[in-house]
């Protein structure tokens, strides 16, 4: 059992130090000509590289013998339900989860509130980010179970925010297009990119790879849309507390 934890795990242990040395060599170059921080700050940073690291070997292997297959496991086993109608909605709840605990999410949440000075919550931003993704993981759920060529959807979802963009504030465009980046972070992506796979695989309609992939545009697209929604919803708030106010006055 113990062996089948550390299968692969070479592989992973390569990619992260492969894809952190960058940085660290990034960070010791502007330390030794431009920061020159103390020593003690350096040793805490440090820390958090190794810890970085650690974090990211020991999520990725996860990720490898874990939400992999158990994705695709469960995607095949829904796709082969007699009552296939029920991958919409599950599609939705399983997208809203994987967006709640996307720690990516989170850190965007956290400093949109900061910058906002609170006017943009965490707790909104994140049940916006979840619903978005959630619907558009049901919407693929309904591509896939009817073949539905994938820029039946991407066409009009960029035009649609296209078109938003021309009525919205550009501080929440900066942020939609921002969130849509980090909602396909290696929760959503890593989790439910195999469940539509299997589920792709199970029914049949066409090939998986056709099918299966082309959820992730879909996932980058539904932030943005529901972002830019949530920001003309507050400013149509925001109008009418202005207009209420001038009535009392």
């Amino acid at each position: 059992m113990i062996l089948d934890v550390l299968e692969g795990l070479n592989h992973v242990l390569l990619e992260v130090a492969l894809a952190l040395l960058p940085l660290i060599f990034l960070f010791i170059f502007f330390q030794i000509v431009f920061l020159k921080l103390p020593i003690e700050k350096v040793v805490t940073i440090l820390k958090g590289i190794i810890l970085t690291f650690l974090g990211l070997t020991l999520f990725l292997q996860g990720v490898h013998i874990g939400f992999l297959p158990a994705g695709e496991k469960m995607g095949i086993i829904l796709g082969g339900l007699p009552f296939r109608w029920i991958l919409i909605p599950l599609g939705f709840v399983l997208g809203f989860v994987a967006t709640f605990a996307e720690p990516a999410v989170r850190v965007l949440n956290y400093e949109v509130e900061k910058v906002s000075s609170g006017y943009i919550s965490q707790k909104i931003m994140l049940f916006t980010l979840s619903i978005g993704v959630g619907t558009s993981i049901a919407l693929s759920m309904v591509r896939i179970m009817f073949s539905i060529p994938l820029w039946y959807f991407v066409i009009p979802g960029y035009a649609l925010a296209l078109l938003l963009t021309h009525y919205s504030n550009s501080t929440f465009i900066s942020i939609a297009f921002d969130s849509g980046g980090v909602a396909t972070g290696p929760m959503t992506v890593t989790f439910v990119l195999s469940l539509a796979i299997g589920v792709a695989s199970a029914v049949g309609k066409g090939d998986p790879l056709l099918d299966g992939f082309g959820m992730i545009t879909l996932v980058a697209l539904a932030p943005i849309l529901s972002v830019l929604i949530l920001g003309l919803l507050l400013a149509r708030k925001e109008e009418e507390n202005v207009y209420k106010s001038e009535e009392q006055a």
